[in-house]
């Protein structure tokens, strides 16, 4: 049975990086017909092969698998609004990523601030 959740996750990951399956390969150190495969379902990655990829990708080897944080990830955040913006924001481009975290940075910075004042 192929996994597709598995398969569509590298697939749109591997896109949304503005990577071919060669350049994806390159980065895990895989032969691109093995991305090939697992993108169609056809084959599944090992654990060690699974790390790669994630490490390719930026995300964690859980995420690829199960398409959501782990239940230990959950956990660390009580607010589950603020946990699922992060989530939404893990699939922006790169560009916009930036963005964010340079706002989240300067506001971080001015709270800082703020507290030192005091």
């Amino acid at each position: 049975m192929a996994d597709t959740g598995f398969a569509q996750r590298l697939r749109e990951l591997r896109r949304q990086k503005g990577l071919s399956q060669s350049e994806l390969g390159k980065l895990a150190d895989l032969h691109y017909t093995h991305i090939g495969r697992f993108e169609r379902g056809t084959s599944r990655p090992g654990g060690d092969t699974l790390k790669r990829l994630a490490d390719a990708l930026d995300v964690t080897g859980d995420y690829l698998l199960e398409g959501a944080a782990t239940e230990a990830a959950k956990a660390r955040f009580e607010d589950r609004e603020l946990l699922r913006q992060f989530q939404e924001v893990e699939q922006l481009p790169d560009e916009d990523k930036e963005v964010i975290k340079k706002l989240l940075d300067a506001f971080l910075t001015k709270k800082q601030i703020q507290a030192l004042a005091k």
